[in-house]
């Protein structure tokens, strides 16, 4: 069984044991977090597509941390001005690991 769910206008195929990283979502780790927007459902060879998401189906997953992603760096210059600015990001990721996956009715 697998699923491609929606979090933060992001899509991810995942099944039961997957772990992923999205955006960061406001959970502690060691907390549950319900992943209610499936797009598209599949098991046992049946597909099931969501029209934009499937009905009464979830997915449970488990923060496992916190992290910071890599490092985007930023560099504008001006010719003939003697200017250039250097910046850098670090986005903030959530690690999730997928327990389950569910479709009631």
């Amino acid at each position: 069984m697998y699923a491609i769910i929606e979090v933060g206008a992001k899509q991810y195929s995942v099944k039961k044991g997957d772990i992923i990283t999205v955006e960061k979502l406001d959970t502690l780790p060691g907390g549950e977090v319900v992943l209610d927007r499936v797009l598209l459902l599949s098991k046992d060879k049946k597909v099931e597509v969501g029209q934009p998401y499937v009905k009464d189906a979830r997915v449970v997953a488990e923060v496992l941390r916190q992290v910071k992603g890599e490092k985007k760096i930023t560099f504008k210059y001006r010719r003939r001005k003697a200017s250039h600015t250097t910046k850098g990001h670090r986005q903030r990721l959530t690690q999730l690991t997928i327990k389950e996956i569910t479709a009631e009715g």
